[in-house]
């Protein structure tokens, strides 16, 4: 009987180690090398000392995995249990995710940061209803027209050949706005598509552009903040599941952490990347008031195109909205009272 108990305990005590002990494979388009991939795998070595090694994350940098699409797929076939995604593909997930992202919806980083702080919080909620742990949203900063050939007007959009994320409904609804017929690309296919003028026109942050050796194929830059992007790291929530609660802790808080970091120092690194990208020879565009002022009835009109369809709730337009109109409103009352 003795002997059976102690079996009993050490096929108990093997069995809890097999369920708390966990490598998530991650996949991630972010190079090997990047300020992102060194806070990542800074955010690994540190939950594999305070979990004694019974968690462990092992990356896959550079898109080798293929494109974020891919990557979400194999998690669902339990190939991969996490990957770093930009807000494109979340969609699916929680549809309101894409909120920021409105075209031309924020004039100022200081009302990013008014918005981001009451809402990021809903989007990670969000994703986790959905099935995926995000462990907070890393800045990808504005978003600007970089082409071959200047681009000043919206009606210097209509000569260009424009790309768009695959499978992107709000980008295609967006430039569809526009009145332009966008070309489609997983983002591997970008660099050969600029290269091969298959395309002459993309839409991205400056540190993205730079990164992913864009900014090599074109020569202008239009001064005007379209999108806002942003990034996370997504785990399959059931698999987060399988190891403890106080490692799940762990995991959050240090990664929590690590995303805040690069959050904070990935502004930084677009303001330096738009710097940098006029130092090597692409020449800023910088539009007129009354060319910005098509350029924002444009980016209405595209936002009202987005709501009619349904994408996102109502209840997010709404709450953006008068986010937006109430930071707003403040900064005129204190620009009055100066």
């Amino acid at each position: 009987m003795k002997t059976i108990k102690i079996l009993s305990i050490i096929i108990s005590l093997l069995f809890t180690a097999s369920v708390q002990a966990k490598t998530f494979k991650i996949a991630t388009s972010a190079p090997d090398g990047s300020y992102w991939m060194k806070q990542m795998r800074a955010g690994a070595k540190q939950v594999k000392k305070l979990t004694d090694g019974r968690v462990k994350f092992k990356y896959y940098p550079g898109g080798v995995m293929g494109s974020e699409k891919v990557a979400l797929k194999k998690i669902r076939i339990r190939q991969l249990q996490g990957a770093a995604v930009s807000n494109g593909e979340l969609a699916g997930f929680y549809a309101d995710s894409q909120i920021y992202a409105l075209p031309m919806l924020f004039n100022t980083f200081e009302e990013v940061d008014y918005v981001r702080n009451i809402l990021d919080q809903k989007i990670i909620e969000g994703l986790e209803k959905g099935g995926m742990i995000s462990f907070g949203l890393s800045e990808g900063g504005f978003s600007y027209a970089m082409s071959t050939s200047p681009i000043n007007k919206t009606e210097d959009l209509d000569h260009h050949k424009i790309w768009t994320p695959s499978n992107n409904k709000q980008a295609e609804l967006t430039l569809e706005s526009f009145g332009l017929t966008p070309i489609p690309l997983n983002l591997g296919d970008v660099l050969a598509g600029l290269q091969t003028n298959l395309i002459d026109t993309v839409a991205v942050p400056p540190i993205a552009a730079i990164a992913l050796q864009w900014h090599t194929q074109i020569k202008y830059i239009t001064d005007i903040p379209l999108t806002y992007i942003y990034a996370t790291l997504l785990i399959d929530k059931k698999a987060f599941s399988k190891i403890s609660k106080e490692d799940q802790k762990i995991v959050k808080e240090v990664m929590n952490k690590i995303f805040k970091r690069i959050d904070k120092q990935n502004r930084k690194d677009n303001v330096q990347a738009f710097k940098a990208l006029q130092n090597q020879g692409i020449k800023v565009i910088s539009p007129n008031v009354d060319t910005l002022d098509d350029w924002y009835k444009k980016g209405a009109t595209a936002r009202s195109t987005i709501k009619s369809r349904g994408i996102m709730s109502d209840e997010a337009f709404r709450e953006i909205s008068q986010l937006l109109k109430d930071y707003r409103k403040k900064q005129e009352i204190l620009g009055a009272a100066r």
